[in-house]
């Protein structure tokens, strides 16, 4: 049987504040709101053991496995995932980007694998419909944890493996949708952030630029999910 692990054994936000693996920034983008702190988690390693309900597949628009995450979700998961994925798309009809399809995780310790099938980075692509894109498969994967009754749910980094998306941009996207849905969505216990293992400097961007979007602060605020206005755009990217 393969290496499971628990959401509940990776450290949470609050672990890393608590460890000072992370720090609370003068100007965080949105409001301090400790309640937070213990519903999401980062960690490096392999996603496929995350025993999460629901892990997220970086997958390329045929939903039919490749490279990276996406071919190491379908090597766990069995021939049976891509059979699923077929079902969902058949013929040459794809996957939009921005778009993401739940299937079984069959062979996987997860109940769901979702398929977000994220924006290839270009230079001569409009750089906000990419970012819009991308907030999409965040927000569509999240709504299809919740619809599907999951309490957690673990992501890789989206678009930023072959597809090629900066990873600081990437990061932002991410813990912004989080953010905003989990303000609003009180039925996921545990989101996973799963660090491909080997990508250090991942870690090191998640660690930078999550405490703007989830600060410790000196108090637990709850009633605006609205950015700071003092803050916007005050990250260094």
């Amino acid at each position: 049987m393969p290496n499971r692990v628990q959401p509940q054994s990776i450290r949470t936000v609050g672990e890393l504040f608590a460890n000072a693996a992370i720090q609370d920034v003068e100007t965080p983008i949105y409001p301090p709101k400790r309640s937070l702190l213990s519903r999401v988690h980062l960690c490096q390693g392999d996603i496929t053991e995350i025993e999460v309900d629901a892990i997220v597949n970086a997958a390329n628009s045929t939903l039919q496995g490749g490279g990276g995450v996406d071919g190491a979700i379908h090597m766990a998961a069995g021939p049976a995932l891509a059979k699923a994925c077929r079902e969902l798309y058949p013929g040459r009809h794809p996957c939009p980007a921005g778009d993401a399809k739940i299937t079984p995780g069959f062979q996987l310790p997860s109940k769901y694998v979702i398929h977000a099938v994220g924006p290839r980075w270009s230079v001569y692509s409009d750089t906000q419909t990419m970012a819009s894109q991308l907030a999409s498969c965040y927000r569509i994967s999240l709504q299809s944890a919740v619809d599907n009754k999951c309490e957690s749910i673990a992501f890789p980094l989206i678009s930023t493996g072959i597809y090629g998306y900066p990873i600081d941009e990437a990061a932002h996207v991410a813990l912004k949708e989080t953010r905003i849905f989990l303000e609003e969505n009180n039925q996921l216990d545990h989101v996973v952030f799963v660090i491909f293992t080997g990508r250090d400097g991942d870690q090191k961007v998640y660690e930078k630029f999550i405490p703007y979007y989830f600060p410790h602060g000196p108090e637990d605020v709850t009633e605006s999910v609205e950015p700071l206005s003092s803050a916007k755009g005050s990250v260094d990217e």
